[in-house]
């Protein structure tokens, strides 16, 4: 297996010093604080923030920190030296302590605050005080945002202890949520998907927290029993972290008139997202409305694309809420995910998610989320007829945008030039009468066999005659259209940059936070190296171990196949 090349020190970012000299910091300087907060960040307790884009808060440091990983990949793409991850000031940054921080880093970091919306539904009764001002950043705090290698990034705390919008908890990530974010997010960059970014990974040797979970092999749908678990704060990094949510809560305020200020605040966020996410494809001399339309015309095209993705390897999100939508169109928020293995298109990982952020809802979830961000933007260009036009033209778009999307998904994994209804539909059809593997299914597919003996290790079980008939039928229908574009071997090849061959699998990761709990980092570190590679033939053991159907004891256990979203 490739391992990410190393870099040459003189390239690359090797001392702290040299890190934090690319701190600058666009959202403090040109968005507003809270005008209730503190200037300090000591601002840990709950309570309502009723404007501004931002809370200042300090992290809450990890006691005793101790180093589980990097990435590698990242490090090089940012062009950090990897030793930085040991370095001391370093580490004790990203576990959350700044106290040491110097200019022109700032001494604090920040918190945003969302609106919830399920579905297209508004949410305000759930908030603590009834009105939705309690919604927010409850344990991830942004510590630093900087330009490196002529790329803005901003850096946030996963972990990192209570803000003003903690509801009262604690505002603590446990190493099981933790390595399962760090990982997913590797595999997820590996696959294609746009997604944040891990960064580092740090544990406490001595603070822990008690969180509900399930005892070994239960198969109770709630947590049964309180764990005592580690601390962890994972850093994650992305170009902005901003959420369909967060436009959504200017604009409700706009509706509501909470301040005569606010219009001019949901104007202000919507043009740092322009310049955060969308710089390098839309025109900022073009007057606000062109702009507006380009922005909700891209984001619809990346948003749809993300689905389709997700749809592609399996990826189901389980609580697709507009406040874990980001605006800039990547996979984000990584807590009750989960990858479909035996292929159903209802599958839900997430005890509290129902059918609706189902694997196969999930586009009429983005739709649901693309109207909140709609709806919110809209508001800025009341007074434009024309432009209102084409805004709604786009937002009417979206169904037929995305549905096309995803049927050249379907082909793409097939090998297919063209979508074929007729067969994708019956193929689905045939998977669920067989329970079949997913991803297995689709990467043996790859080989373009003739007969279903050739398919049959992605199988669970045996199957019927009459059901061996009509799959030998789709598979002869499906050849005869792979027969026609008359290159069978470049077909193959090109199926299998669509078809990962390794997946998540959640009975072979939980081993890995299982054993991280004692100390022991190695199959986090084998997990970080396969899925740096999911679409490659690897070692014959590691296909062994990995490209396998999933054990019959992992079905139906709790925090295997389904689980709770506590972290």
């Amino acid at each position: 297996m490739s391992h990410p090349a190393k870099q040459n020190p003189e390239q690359s970012l090797s001392s702290f010093e040299n890190f934090i000299k690319n701190a600058n910091y666009s959202l403090l300087d040109t968005l507003n604080p809270d005008p209730e907060s503190t200037k300090d960040g000591n601002d840990h307790r709950p309570r309502q923030v009723r404007s501004g884009h931002f809370v200042p808060v300090t992290p809450k440091p990890l006691e005793q920190p101790n180093y589980i990983g990097h990435s590698e990949t990242f490090f090089s793409e940012l062009g950090l030296d990897q030793a930085l991850a040991l370095n001391e000031e370093f580490k004790k940054l990203f576990s959350g302590d700044l106290s040491e921080t110097r200019a022109p880093m700032r001494p604090f970091g920040w918190a945003t605050g969302y609106a919830l919306s399920i579905y297209g539904t508004e949410y305000n009764q759930q908030c603590p005080f009834g009105n939705g001002n309690g919604y927010g950043d409850g344990r991830a705090i942004s510590i630093f945002e900087g330009i490196l290698k002529g790329q803005r990034w901003e850096m946030q705390l996963k972990g990192g202890g209570p803000t003003p919008y903690c509801r009262g908890a604690d505002g603590r990530a446990v190493l099981r949520s933790s390595v399962r974010e760090f990982l997913a997010q590797e595999l997820m960059h590996a696959l294609g998907v746009p997604t944040s970014r891990s960064l580092t990974l740090y544990v406490s040797q001595t603070e822990t927290v008690r969180r509900p979970w399930y005892s070994e092999s239960s198969n109770s749908s709630e947590p049964d029993i309180l764990v005592a678990d580690p601390v962890a704060i994972s850093t994650r990094v992305a170009p902005s972290f901003i959420r369909v949510g967060q436009l959504e809560l200017f604009a409700r305020r706009a509706r509501n008139n909470k301040h005569p200020e606010i219009l001019k605040e949901l104007r202000m966020i919507v043009l740092h997202l322009i310049d955060r996410e969308y710089k390098a494809e839309i025109d900022q001399t073009l007057d606000f409305s062109s702009q507006l339309i380009q922005l909700a015309e891209l984001y619809r095209e990346r948003l749809t694309t993300l689905v389709a993705h997700w749809l592609r390897i399996g990826y189901c999100q389980g609580n697709f809420n507009s406040d874990n939508c980001a605006a800039g169109g990547f996979t984000l928020d990584y807590g009750p995910f989960g990858f479909c293995e035996v292929f159903d298109p209802l599958y839900q990982p997430w005890i509290g998610g129902g059918e609706h952020f189902s694997f196969f809802n999930q586009p009429v979830a983005a739709e649901a989320n693309f109207h909140m961000f709609w709806k919110a933007i809209r508001l800025l260009i009341t007074d434009d007829a024309s432009a209102l036009e084409k805004l709604d033209k786009i937002y009417d778009g979206f169904k037929q945008k995305i549905n096309t999307t995803i049927q050249q998904m379907w082909a793409d994994k097939l090998g297919l030039t063209h979508y074929n209804e007729a067969l994708v539909n019956e193929l689905f059809q045939l998977m669920v009468q067989t329970k079949v593997d997913f991803t297995i299914f689709f990467r043996e597919l790859c080989k373009i066999p003739i007969d279903l003996s050739d398919l049959k290790i992605s199988f669970y079980a045996s199957i019927p005659t009459q059901l061996e008939h009509q799959w030998q039928t789709w598979l002869q229908s499906w050849n005869e259209l792979i027969q026609e574009r008359r290159n069978p071997t470049e077909i193959a090849e090109k199926m299998k940059r669509v078809n990962p061959k390794y997946t998540w699998r959640e009975w072979l990761i939980a081993p890995a936070y299982q054993q991280a709990k004692q100390g022991d980092y190695a199959l986090f570190k084998e997990l970080q190296e396969v899925f740096s590679h999911p679409y490659e033939e690897q070692s014959q053991a590691i296909e062994e171990k990995y490209y396998r159907l999933k054990p019959a004891q992992y079905f139906n256990t709790g925090g295997i196949s389904h689980y709770s979203c506590s972290s």
